[in-house]
């Protein structure tokens, strides 16, 4: 009986928000359930509970002339049809319920659409000491080089989801105008911009207990198998015994890529900076009550170039962003980031 009043409530909700966010001329504003309350709420739910739909792959391995190699998952669609290659979060891979969404999304369009699996998250350890980090642009390159290869007219999006975001944001930056020859619109989602202040807030409280603990369960167990195929690199014991992010990445991710410690790496590979150099149409979307990295820490408009397009809802948690009534879906997202991609050019 109390539905039809729900549903007006959240309507008035969504229009005031829809004035109110930095992106406030897009039709597709988001506000969480009222069902669903709260950054860890949304986040966890999301990721747990919300079903989206299976997707047959067909895996792809580049061979590396370092050695190594990257596996690609296609869903094929129809020729002469766009390309959208997604690059996946910390410990993600195309099993991903996002990237399950997003690729289903785009079957549905006959469109081609690839997860591009970051070294040792396909399912294989790499061949190699280095992994893979939240800076490794150089891999991001090779791997639109490669997408772009297998379909070279046609338009190539790309999409970054938190750690996988953060690195195409870099890629981005770095590249200016240069990155308009392979991609021609990207989306970053959740992307942790700023390092310092997601690694600071990963590793306390409850995310410290929650989230972080739960990625380095992962984390410690590739990192240990390293330190064991390749004896004297790693400090196994310490491996074992760390128990945050900043631990973690001063053991392991700066050592094995070139970085002082934890601190030198998050500062030098944060894409903030860069953000304000990147001229491919690119929509960043931060809900601005994701546990992962506190609001303050955003970019502003005064932080970018005119070719990105900040998003920044009051709610959606981290890489969540879940709606409908319950138990809900993840609908949302898929279909902002096709929205973006089906924009004219600004």
């Amino acid at each position: 009986m109390m539905w039809p009043d729900a549903r007006t409530s959240l309507i008035l909700v969504a229009l005031m928000a829809a004035t109110s966010a930095l992106a406030s001329d897009s039709p597709e504003a988001y506000v969480a359930p009222a069902w669903l309350p709260g950054g860890d709420v949304q986040t966890i739910y999301t990721s747990l509970f919300i079903r989206v739909p299976q997707v047959d792959y067909r895996r792809e391995r580049l061979e590396l002339a370092d050695g190594d190699f990257l596996d690609f998952d296609w869903t094929d669609g129809t020729p002469g049809k766009p390309v959208a290659v997604l690059f996946h979060g910390l410990e993600g891979n195309s099993g991903s319920f996002y990237a399950r969404d997003l690729m289903h999304s785009l079957k549905a369009r006959g469109w081609h659409g690839v997860v591009a699996h970051f070294r040792g998250c396909s399912g294989e350890d790499n061949r190699l000491p280095r992994a893979y980090f939240a800076g490794d642009s150089a891999d991001i390159d090779t791997m639109l080089r490669h997408v772009k290869s297998r379909h070279p007219d046609a338009p190539l999006y790309a999409v970054g989801v938190s750690l996988g975001g953060n690195a195409l944001l870099k890629w981005l930056g770095e590249n200016g105008t240069a990155a308009s020859s392979l991609v021609d619109r990207a989306v970053a989602v959740s992307a942790p911009v700023d390092l310092t202040a997601a690694g600071h807030t990963l590793d306390e409280g409850f995310n410290r207990s929650v989230y972080t603990a739960r990625f380095l369960a992962t984390l410690k167990a590739k990192a240990l198998r390293k330190a064991e195929k390749f004896p004297g690199l790693l400090d196994a014991d310490a491996i074992a015994a760390s128990t945050t992010f900043r631990e973690f990445d001063t053991l392991v991710t700066a050592k094995l890529h070139g970085y002082l410690d934890a601190d030198d790496y998050w500062l030098r590979v944060s894409s903030k900076p860069l953000l304000k150099t990147i001229a491919v149409p690119t929509l960043v979307i931060n809900a601005r009550n994701d546990p992962f990295l506190p609001a303050g820490a955003l970019p502003g408009a005064a932080d970018v170039a005119p070719a990105v397009l900040l998003e920044q809802p009051e709610t959606g948690g981290h890489v969540a962003f879940p709606s409908g009534p319950f138990p809900g879906n993840a609908d949302w997202l898929p279909t902002r980031i096709l929205h973006h991609f089906d924009a004219p050019d600004r």
